[in-house]
């Protein structure tokens, strides 16, 4: 069985199912809060590989949907040193896995290290959210508990 680990917003319905598919897929998922992780820009952008500066933010952020933050203006220095100023603006989930680091629910990275998901449709983006106001109070529209377990020390709302 192999281990993910998983960081994700706490409370956010999409992230919940995609730790659900993870573990109907028979990995054992460590969750982790992407929010109060002590990050650092060295530590954060092993997660990006070769990905372009932009894809690095997440597209729903209030702050990215308003348009006041344009990510494809950043460069990769100023941009870590955002990300790790302000973590609501990362893509999620931060996924590692066998020593390898990606951002987003990447199905095919999963499936090209043998993590072999459920079919159906993977879930991208806020599932419920219909404005910047509400990704950014986003909270999951059922019991989270029903499908994974809370990270140590933490607790679902």
């Amino acid at each position: 069985m192999p281990t993910v680990s998983f960081w994700w917003k706490p409370g956010c319905a999409t992230n919940t199912r995609q730790i659900g598919l993870l573990r109907e897929a028979g990995c054992e998922v460590v969750v982790r809060d992407l929010l109060t992780e002590p990050w650092t820009t060295s530590a954060l952008s092993a997660f990006f590989g070769t990905r372009p500066v932009r894809e690095w933010f997440n597209p729903a952020a209030p702050a990215v949907e308003a348009g006041t933050l344009v990510p494809a203006e950043f460069s990769a220095e100023t941009a870590l040193s955002r990300l790790v100023a302000e973590p609501v603006l990362i893509r999620r989930p931060l996924i590692e896995l066998a020593g390898e680091r990606c951002c987003g629910f990447d199905a095919v990275w999963l499936v090209q290290r043998g993590v072999r998901l459920p079919d159906g449709a993977v879930p991208q983006g806020c599932s419920h959210a219909t404005s910047a106001a509400e990704v950014a109070e986003c909270k999951p529209p059922r019991n989270p508990a029903v499908y994974c377990a809370p990270p140590s020390g933490a607790s679902f709302p």
